[in-house]
């Protein structure tokens, strides 16, 4: 059998091709890293406690104006605003909108639940990240300063939510943040080696399904203390109540 042969001194020339991916490789790995860590702690964290501090307002405009002055007497508490909630905030946003939109949907030709997964997590990503820009503005920073005049919050988002349009909003916030969140917990768990193994991801999945529809509850209640009947047509400004407010890490917002 004929075999080819090549001149002495002369090899064969070989193209560079492309090079192969490397996990932990350059800037990207540590950005994607800090960016799920990030959705954690401190956002996640975060998350949890402004459900919680928001369910006060059960209680009556005089216990959501006594957590809001709790929150924001807490030492340090522009440092921790802008240090724990802001700034990862910012990160964690805009970088996962660049990873989303370099990523490609193929749930038309591979309609696995894997994929609806993915795509379900990049839009409600969308829709929490305009949602929250539009809420740090208006009840952070524009009319009423709420640090400054605990009282007037509980009236302050009353009349936001008086507007039908924006009570849809915030509904359809609420839902698509505490989806993003408990997925966004799944995937931090299985990409950082704390559930190997599809038995013990399958196993996470309904306590992260269940722990999102707790916080969804939570979330749509307190949405109902402001525009159901009991504490219907609140005063602009209260005095806060002196009762037992829930201890949390940062300060609120509506």
């Amino acid at each position: 059998m004929a075999t080819a042969t090549h001149p002495a001194g002369n090899k064969p020339s070989i193209g560079r091709g492309v090079e192969p991916l490397r996990a932990g490789k350059g800037h990207s790995f540590l950005l994607r890293k800090l960016h799920s860590l990030s959705g954690i702690v401190p956002i996640g964290a975060f998350l949890v406690e402004h459900i919680l501090s928001n369910f006060e307002a059960l209680k009556g405009p005089a216990a959501y104006a006594a957590q809001v002055k709790f929150l924001n007497s807490l030492p340090l508490v522009r440092v921790l605003e802008w240090g724990f909630i802001f700034l990862p905030l910012a990160y964690h946003a805009l970088y996962g909108v660049y990873i989303a939109l370099r990523g490609k949907s193929n749930v038309v030709y591979y309609p696995w639940a894997g994929n609806w997964m993915y795509m379900t997590q990049r839009w409600t990503g969308y829709i929490a990240f305009v949602y929250i820009i539009q809420h740090v503005l208006r009840q952070r920073f524009l009319g009423d300063s709420l640090p400054e005049h605990p009282g007037m919050a509980f009236h302050k988002v009353q009349v936001e939510l008086a507007n039908p349009w924006m009570l849809a909003v915030y509904i359809i916030a609420m839902i698509a943040v505490c989806w993003h969140f408990s997925y966004g917990v799944w995937l931090f768990a299985a990409k950082w080696g704390i559930t190997p193994g599809n038995t013990a991801r399958k196993r996470f999945a309904y306590v992260c399904a269940a722990a999102g529809i707790i916080l969804c509850g939570l979330g749509l209640a307190s949405l109902y203390a402001f525009v159901g009947p009991n504490f219907k047509n609140a005063p602009e400004d209260v005095t806060p109540s002196s009762g037992i407010v829930l201890v949390a890490p940062s300060v609120s917002r509506a």
